[in-house]
């Protein structure tokens, strides 16, 4: 399913989702319009187009002893698909690492990394990211605080 094939129910489904992922099935399709029925067979039918990827919770990290958020944008000597391939499959191993991200500009790849202090940063570069071979640069920004923070995707 792509953006052409959702319809007005479909746009409404996935901004209410987004915001409230555990809200039931009846209570979904009288903020939609729909049969209870109807609502179902439309969220099934996202989940299996891929547009509904996965259900989660939100959790804030810092009430679970990881305060900081580092984006670390990295830079590869070389750039074959052998290199490139390798890097993807390592650093996806990598908890500390939510998202990666193949970048065009100045860095190569840009990681979102959380983690419980600067010690474990220092860890995780010596004993993880160092020891990934084709790495030329490391630049490591950190987070301040969080101005915008958001995980819905605009439903026109």
């Amino acid at each position: 399913m792509q953006d052409d094939q959702l319809d007005g129910h479909d746009r409404r489904i996935l901004k209410v989702l987004q915001r409230q992922g555990r809200i039931t099935n009846q209570e979904l399709a009288e903020q939609i319009g729909l049969s209870p029925a109807a609502c179902w067979r439309r969220v099934k039918a996202l989940e299996a187009s891929g547009v509904i990827k996965r259900f989660a919770a939100l959790v804030d990290p810092a009430r679970v002893g990881q305060p900081l958020c580092a984006l670390v944008m990295i830079t590869l000597r070389r750039h074959s698909l052998d290199s490139t391939t390798d890097f993807e499959e390592r650093v996806t191993r990598y908890p500390e690492v939510l998202q990666c991200y193949a970048t065009t500009g100045n860095a190569d790849f840009v990681l979102r990394v959380v983690i419980e202090d600067m010690a474990a940063y220092d860890r995780f570069l010596n004993e993880k990211l160092f020891t990934l071979p084709g790495i030329s640069q490391v630049h490591s920004n950190f987070v301040l605080r969080a101005i915008k923070d958001e995980t819905a995707i605009p439903m026109p």
